[in-house]
């Protein structure tokens, strides 16, 4: 058995802050047995303020949310998985990377990850995305092996391109991880549906922790998340569901029913190629 711990935050603006959250659940989540714990997207900082982004954001080399939680992983003797860090880039255009990190049991950088899919949306007449403007993508898929499973790294708006979890699947991946900041309207329609689809179409296990409530984004506003971080099972089944509340979450896992579901229907295997679509 695998004994996983997923963190639900409710991040904003000031990343001093959330980092004392996150540790503080890290460790409820480690004193609970979990060897492997995650944190949702944005753990640093929830903003889309470029001129507070420019002022807190720091490169991977000196980032202090970083450095403090290799040196946790490394003291509690666990796999952390920072659901993705705001961190600076040389880009010319001076946009941010949306990157994941996986922390060793040693505190050792093992695997990262930049978000491929940018949330470029416009939910209702007032509700508009533009997370290109402040990040740029990433171009390639990542595999993590670790110590108990290959996992394969996706975040948040990737979980609506089936393709790339197929492809992490494929190549090995046991568990996929889908840290996220969902929005409330998208969350609440679409959230568990693809999750559970994604577990089915991989014969994975999805481990999904997410951001939760009214995030303090700039100057009073604020941002809500859809929380309800989630695990699934390789056959589709709601292992968990973290509802709305912060906290750490923790379930065991048998990692066994990968490979049995994958025998029940071996799909992986199953691809074909084809002509068209023709245009008729």
């Amino acid at each position: 058995m695998l004994r996983v711990g997923l963190i639900q935050l409710c991040a904003g603006r000031d990343p001093q802050a959330n980092l004392q959250a996150t540790e503080a659940l890290v460790r409820q989540a480690a004193g609970e047995g979990a060897r492997f714990v995650l944190t949702p997207e944005v753990t640093n900082c929830v903003t889309s303020d470029r001129a507070h982004q420019a002022a807190v954001l720091h490169p991977q080399e000196t980032d202090p949310t970083l450095a403090r939680l290799r040196q946790l992983a490394a003291e509690l003797g666990i796999w952390l998985l920072i659901g993705s860090l705001g961190i600076k880039t040389t880009d010319a255009d001076g946009r941010y990377a949306n990157r994941s990190f996986m922390i060793g049991p040693d505190g050792a950088l093992r695997a990262h990850y930049d978000k491929i899919h940018m949330f470029d949306v416009q939910v209702s007449a007032s509700e508009t995305y533009r997370e290109s403007a402040s990040y740029r993508p990433g171009n390639r898929a990542v595999l993590c092996q670790t110590d108990f499973a290959a996992v394969g790294m996706t975040i948040c708006y990737d979980l609506r391109f089936a393709h790339l979890h197929r492809a992490l699947a494929q190549a090995g991946a046991q568990i996929l991880t889908v840290p996220a900041a969902f929005s409330p309207v998208t969350g609440a329609a679409h959230w568990q549906v693809l999750l559970q689809a994604r577990a089915i179409e991989t014969g994975c296990f999805v481990l999904a922790p997410a951001q939760t409530g009214l995030n303090d984004t700039h100057n009073g506003a604020q941002r809500r998340t859809y929380g309800h971080s989630m695990v699934l099972a390789p056959w589709g089944e709601v292992l968990l569901d973290a509802g709305t509340a912060p906290g750490a979450y923790c379930i065991d896992l048998d990692l066994a029913q990968v490979e049995q579901a994958r025998l029940r229907v071996p799909a992986l295997g199953h691809d074909r190629s084809f002509d068209g679509p023709d245009h008729v």
